[in-house]
């Protein structure tokens, strides 16, 4: 008989207990019962067991969490192309998916240029020449991550994966395919390389607010800001000049209207080139609805019954080059309302040096900073900006834009609202995906 049963033996017919050996042994096989039993109720203590591990991948994955993102595992997405606001879309969706995976993003490159089709001749350019990279660190801190590809160590290979596509690579196989990047064998890879697809045109699986969240933190570098700050100081100061030579109030915005504030300016971004009218037409076919394309005529008056307007105000016209040399855009409006764009203004110099998307995200910036905001709802630039906006708002306790003066009003100029003017706009921040954008349907109705 060996030991262990010698003691056995010995506590179960009661002899010799006061060995000293058996009652050691007795002591371990009681603690190792604790254990079991009492482990699990205590496992965020350091114990790991497989319900804890699925936890761990579970946390994760959850867009409420800000326990931080780790720095050490990292994503690489292809390089964002496009137009500036559909760059805008497929940057925050990496970052969401790096969150998701809770990986850093590996700063990607943006487009300079703009060709749809001819890949091959985009302009890349790095995010940190248009955004600024630590500020967006500092002000996602806990929700996402950028990191540099200097951080990484080249400690394991760097797994590949191909975007799924087609018809039958369905919402819900593309979220299956993340959960599973999210565990092992893949979470040991430092580096993911999803490669494919850009990551505008991948299935979107967060809420309107993660977005909005995104975009608070991207803040254009300190060149590309001052830019922008020119051509609203030359804005204001052409409605300064106008409100001296004919000695009237400016418009009435808002309650707290004064002398003292900066001269106020609307910004219009008018959609009424050739190729937006030809898109617009086939959507609204395809959709069967009539409010998404509007004449340039219709606009104007739509924006001529905004209510609280009062001339003289400077009217600037955010509008495609093509559009530059049409003069009869600038004619037409309503008494007291002077409409300007970059040329009239004197200020195009600012743009031409500057790739398209520094044009266009100057132009963003300008918009984004009016007193009122008019644009159409089916536009990505004008959803964008309605919704930095409509954060404003939100930020400074407003949860509706019906029925009263408010500041940043934003309102679509393709959707009839009161008195025969364009539709008060405020974005559905409750919204589920960020496809109602694309589609006009984000607007909260009064």
């Amino acid at each position: 008989m060996d030991f262990a049963s010698n003691c056995k033996y010995q506590m179960f017919f009661g002899r010799n207990w006061n060995s000293i050996t058996c009652k050691g042994l007795a002591l371990i096989v009681i603690a190792l019962f604790l254990r079991v039993v009492l482990l699990p109720s205590f496992s965020g203590y350091g114990g790991i067991d497989k319900n804890n591990h699925d936890l761990v991948h579970s946390r994760s994955l959850s867009l409420d969490s800000d326990n931080g993102i780790r720095k050490d595992k990292f994503l690489e997405v292809p390089q964002i192309v496009w137009g500036l606001n559909n760059q805008k879309i497929a940057f925050a969706r990496a970052c969401l998916t790096a969150r998701m995976l809770n990986r850093t993003l590996l700063m990607p490159s943006l487009s300079a240029s703009l060709f749809y089709k001819e890949i091959d001749r985009l302009q890349p350019i790095s995010f940190d020449k248009v955004f600024q990279f630590e500020r967006f660190n500092s002000l996602c801190n806990g929700f996402v991550q950028l990191g540099s590809y200097a951080d990484l160590r080249n400690q394991t290979g760097v797994y590949e994966l191909q975007k799924g596509s087609g018809r039958k690579w369905t919402v819900e196989r593309d979220l299956d395919q993340l959960k599973q990047l999210s565990k092992d064998p893949f979470d040991g890879y430092e580096v993911i390389r999803i490669v494919g697809k850009n990551p505008f045109l991948w299935h979107d699986h967060w809420p309107v607010k993660d977005y909005a969240r995104v975009f608070e933190c991207l803040v254009l570098v300190d060149e590309i800001a001052r830019e922008a700050g020119r051509v609203v100081s030359k804005i204001r100061e052409v409605g300064k000049e106008m409100s001296s030579r004919f000695g009237s109030s400016q418009s009435d915005f808002g309650p707290d209207s004064s002398l003292l504030e900066p001269v106020p300016y609307v910004a219009v971004h008018m959609r009424i080139e050739i190729d937006w009218m030809i898109h617009c037409k086939k959507l609204e076919r395809k959709l069967n609805v009539s409010e998404i394309c509007s004449s340039k005529q219709e606009i104007m008056e739509r924006v001529g019954n905004i209510g609280g307007l009062k001339g003289p105000t400077v009217v600037y016209l955010a509008v495609a080059d093509s559009l530059l040399e049409d003069s009869s855009i600038l004619t037409g409006w309503k008494e007291g309302l002077l409409p300007v764009e970059k040329n009239k203004l004197g200020v195009d110099g600012i743009y031409k040096k500057h790739p398209y998307l520094i044009q266009s995200a100057i132009d963003y910036e300008v918009c984004s900073k009016a007193d009122v905001f008019v644009g159409n709802s089916f536009s990505t630039f004008s959803s964008l900006v309605a919704l930095e906006r409509t954060q404003k708002m939100i930020r400074m306790g407003v949860t509706s834009s019906c029925g009263a003066d408010v500041r940043w009003p934003s309102y679509a100029y393709n959707i009839l609202g009161e008195s025969n003017g364009p539709h008060k706009w405020m974005t559905n921040m409750s919204d589920s995906s960020l496809k109602a954008i694309s589609y006009g349907s984000n607007i909260i109705t009064c």
